[in-house]
């Protein structure tokens, strides 16, 4: 793919973000691709495009707060969620306003009440904040920047999660296969008879 393609490529997927339409898969696929290139070419660290290493590291802390690791699977820093999001932004300047804005916000709130940036703060703090932004129900003149960015955090950062390998894979997806037998699990059966009323 030549640099002006993949220019392009990026560009209309920063676009369809920023319309709020659904990411083409292969598009995705391409962003994630280019990403690991990046790190390639530099000894396995991505370096951001557009955030300075305060905000990169507040990123990194918002994805992976978003989508955690836990004991079943990967998270948002294994699925380059923020490499994703930076690689998006460095091509739209919609986005990358709303998540230099955005990282800006949340680093005020915080130190409003604790004294310290975002990326500082005690993870319960940072959860605190979030689960306060997390909801349009708890909008105020002081929350409605926040609540704004914390939506689009939570869809570029699922977006950026689920059509990485890592979040295929959470899926469970086998792709176009053919199965000799597809049987029914045994707990869907239960749950369909007991709601059926039979």
């Amino acid at each position: 793919m030549s640099d002006f393609s993949r220019r392009d490529l990026l560009r209309n997927v920063a676009l369809s973000a920023t319309l709020g339409l659904t990411l083409d898969a292969q598009q995705a696929e391409h962003v994630h691709q280019m990403a690991a290139e990046e790190k390639q070419t530099t000894g396995g660290v991505y370096k951001p495009k557009v955030f300075n290493s305060h905000e990169w590291a507040t990123l990194r802390r918002l994805c992976d707060l978003i989508f955690p690791a836990d004991e079943h699977s990967k998270g948002a820093l294994d699925a380059g969620a923020p490499e994703f999001i930076d690689l998006l932004a460095s091509h739209n300047d919609e986005i990358s306003a709303l998540y230099t804005g955005g990282i800006m916000w949340l680093d005020h709130a915080i130190e409003r009440h604790h004294g310290v940036a975002f990326v500082d703060a005690k993870p319960e703090q940072q959860t605190a904040l979030l689960d306060i932004i997390a909801y349009r129900k708890n909008s105020t003149p002081e929350t409605e920047a926040g609540i704004r960015f914390f939506e689009w955090a939570r869809k570029m950062t699922a977006d950026a999660y689920y059509t990485s390998k890592v979040g295929i894979a959470d899926l469970g997806y086998m792709g176009n296969k053919g199965m000799a037998k597809f049987q029914v699990p045994e707990a869907a059966v239960q749950y369909a008879l007991k709601r059926s009323g039979l």
